[in-house]
């Protein structure tokens, strides 16, 4: 049976608005080894990550230790929220409570869930 983990980035700097090249916070560089310790005793044979440097940097502490590739995939990205968002908690809330919900310019949660399905 093959079994799929999905991870999750480590915390990342929100001060660095370019969402592609914004690194793990302290904390976040610390945290990635508990997605390691979690990983390491799984068969895990294949890795693929957004190309966004706060996934890669979360998931190459595990992949370095095992000696394995991550494979990028650019499909595995952030949605286009359309404009910097300074209370991000409170714009998650309102897309999560209504999928529909955007910013100009930005697409709704509905979208990338149909993308991903599709993936």
């Amino acid at each position: 049976m093959t079994i799929i983990y999905f991870v999750r980035h480590a915390e990342s700097d929100a001060r660095v608005h370019n969402d592609r090249c914004r690194p793990l916070t302290g904390k976040g560089l610390k945290d990635r080894t508990l997605v390691t310790d979690f990983l390491q005793d799984k068969d895990v044979n294949t890795v693929f990550s957004s190309p966004y440097q706060r996934a890669l940097d979360t998931i190459r502490h595990f992949t370095d230790k095992k000696g394995m590739p991550i494979h990028h995939v650019p499909g595995f990205r952030e949605r286009t929220i359309g404009q910097w968002v300074d209370d991000f908690q409170s714009y998650a809330k309102r897309q999560w409570a209504d999928f529909q919900y955007k910013l100009p310019a930005g697409k709704a949660c509905r979208k990338p869930r149909t993308v991903l399905s599709a993936s």
